[in-house]
């Protein structure tokens, strides 16, 4: 194992019996046992809690798409989302 600390703890009495007759029924130590619940403790309090997406929708009148990207349809406006040149209609494109 690794390195070890040595350290005094006060634990209230009924805890204390009830561990070390715990850690006889299972042959172990009172120090494994202990060890073991403060792995188990660590372990739950350390998990990060899941990622939640913001509400980031647009919300109220004269907020979201213009009437302009909205006739577009979300195909055309996914193709906008992920292409980097200026704004342009498919017309505009066909007559270059």
């Amino acid at each position: 194992m690794g390195t070890h600390m040595k350290t005094t703890i006060e634990i209230a009495d009924p805890l204390f019996e009830q561990a070390k007759a715990l850690a006889e029924r299972e042959r172990t130590t009172l120090r494994a046992l202990i060890e073991e619940g403060l792995r188990a403790v660590l372990a739950g309090k350390t998990t990060a809690k899941p990622f939640k997406l913001r509400d980031a929708r647009f919300k109220g009148p004269g907020q979201g798409l213009t009437p302009k990207a909205a006739a577009l349809g979300w195909e055309r406006i996914r193709e906008f989302a992920y292409d980097y040149t200026p704004y342009r209609s498919r017309d505009e494109d066909d007559e270059k």
